[in-house]
């Protein structure tokens, strides 16, 4: 299986889930990765994805995330509900200012993490070219080493993000008052909002 840049920062986004939270909502949970290990934390977990396809595949792999077809623009959130929704590169797909529904969803003290894409080129994606080759190089060896591939993951859709990194602060900055938005390795950013109120 090919490097994966989401996967990496996996662990970074659950070290940052609130440690008492009981509800999550994963939206664009893809195949459930990361919903599954947000799970296993001890969440109730409703993972959201509009391809049927994936979330076929997802309901297929094991018990835990209550997995459900759905578009999270048009579909119902409850209000003050989630004690964390995450995001994985998939708010690109959307409006940007859907995240202002996310932000209704959220339980007091709840957190939002936006592991997001951004357009365009800056000085620290420079430092990425080399270590993406290498962590390809890794996965690569790992495969030869492991004998026969297993069967071809599905591919995730292609829609290059429009936003630049400095547009995703900006909008952030307006509809989240108080977020803070990374810079991260690999062509992505972590977006970061608390709801206000104690989680």
């Amino acid at each position: 299986m090919p490097f994966d840049h989401n996967d990496h920062y996996h662990r970074l986004l659950l070290r940052r889930l609130p440690r008492h939270g009981l509800t999550a909502l994963d939206v664009g949970c893809g195949t459930g990765r990361f919903a599954r290990r947000v799970a296993a934390l001890g969440y109730q977990v409703d993972a959201v994805d509009p391809d049927a396809e994936v979330i076929a595949v997802a309901e297929g792999i094991g018990r835990g995330p209550r997995y459900r077809q759905a578009d999270v623009t048009s579909t119902r959130l409850p209000r003050r509900h989630y004690d964390a929704i995450t995001c994985l590169a998939s708010l690109h797909h959307m409006p940007f200012a859907t995240v202002t529904r996310f932000r209704e969803a959220l339980a007091p003290g709840g957190v939002l993490l936006v592991l997001g894409c951004y357009a365009g080129h800056t000085w620290w994606d420079l430092a990425a070219v080399p270590a993406n080759a290498v962590a390809r190089a890794g996965v690569s060896l790992a495969e030869r080493a492991g004998g026969a591939p297993g069967p071809r993951p599905l591919r995730p859709p292609a829609r290059p993000p429009r936003m630049t990194l400095d547009d995703v602060r900006r909008a952030s900055a307006r509809l989240l008052p108080g977020s803070e938005v990374r810079q991260l390795l690999f062509w992505r950013y972590l977006l970061t909002y608390r709801a206000p109120g104690s989680g």
